[in-house]
């Protein structure tokens, strides 16, 4: 199994968002001291739930930070990105770290940053196969060119040389999911949804793709340890509130649809149960649990519920110290 750390940038109340994203590189250091296997870097625009705007940038200064661990993006928002420029970033990673850097990508929503990135709209609706299927040709093929509805261009040499990265892609629907089978791509699953649900998209993964599944496919999950599960339950019970109240407040849609809403003390609750939150052997119960129900063998593991810095790095080291071993062994 592979098991890594998952950073939002999360912005706690009072916090300074430079701050946050200092300690986020601090956190990556203390993950590969702790034997995490990689370390992956959500982007968000806008809004306090996320304070990493482009997690290339910040995998760049991680990547530079580290020695052994690999970092991903987890994700970058493919809608709002030209995929021949992402490509590119990917390259430069990619060869700069020693090919420690993975990219995965997603549709992102129909938020606010389509207008003011000015991809609008359409392409958030209907062109995400086609930018999809550019960023992979521009990662994999020495010229690229485009001649479709939101791409056009002369055919152009890639430098530097393309990586021959296959990008992981977040899947929260199952078109999504055939759209990632279709071509071959792993998917990404998010920490909102069980182990039943994520069995579910992946049985559809897999019946949808149309030769055998290549697997590699990747779970994200809530992990807090404690010396006992109530411990560990109450504390991200008293915290997490805190930030996704304002923070999921932040996703304005572009174009004046009902925004949704999130009962932020259900959600924290919701995620305490499915996840590994508590004692580390019933942290590592329930990642083997996972592993198990799902079939999926790598995992992230989403550290930074409590909001305070001091008491993320105590996490990561005691996931490292105390859980790791009780998974890997097993």
């Amino acid at each position: 199994m592979r098991i890594g750390v998952f950073l939002v940038a999360a912005q706690f109340p009072g916090r300074p968002s430079g701050e946050v994203l200092r300690e986020t590189v601090e956190t990556i250091v203390a993950a590969e001291r702790a034997g995490f296997d990689d370390a992956w870097l959500a982007e968000h625009h806008f809004m306090s739930y996320g304070v990493c705007p482009s997690a290339t940038t910040l995998a760049g200064v991680a990547l530079g930070r580290t020695d052994r661990i690999h970092i991903g993006t987890a994700v970058s928002v493919l809608t709002t990105r030209h995929p021949v420029a992402l490509a590119e970033e990917a390259a430069i990673l990619h060869h700069a770290s020693g090919g420690r850097f993975v990219l995965g990508v997603g549709r992102g929503g129909p938020w606010l940053d389509l207008e003011v990135f000015g991809t609008g709209l359409p392409r958030f609706e209907r062109g995400f196969a086609e930018s999809l299927d550019l960023l992979c040709a521009a990662l994999t093929h020495d010229t690229v060119k485009a001649d479709g509805e939101f791409f056009r261009f002369r055919e152009v040499p890639m430098t530097p040389e393309p990586p021959g990265l296959r990008p992981v892609v977040a899947c929260t629907s199952p078109q999504t999911a055939s759209l990632a089978a279709a071509r071959g791509l792993p998917m990404l699953l998010g920490l909102h949804v069980g182990d039943e649900d994520k069995a579910a998209m992946i049985a559809h993964y897999t019946a949808a793709a149309p030769r055998p599944a290549p697997g590699g496919h990747i779970a994200a999950a809530v992990a807090h340890v404690a010396d006992t599960t109530d411990q560990a339950v109450a504390e991200l019970k008293r915290a997490m509130p805190t930030w996704l109240r304002p923070g999921l407040a932040g996703y304005v849609p572009v174009d004046g649809r009902p925004r949704p809403t999130t009962d932020a003390d259900a959600y924290v609750d919701h995620l305490c149960r499915i996840h590994p939150v508590g004692s580390p052997a019933h942290c590592a119960d329930r990642l083997l649990r996972t592993a198990e129900r799902t079939g999926i063998r790598h995992l992230i593991l989403f550290v930074e519920g409590t909001g305070d810095h001091a008491k993320t790095l105590e996490n990561v080291t005691r996931l490292g110290q105390e859980v790791l071993p009780l998974v890997r062994n097993a």
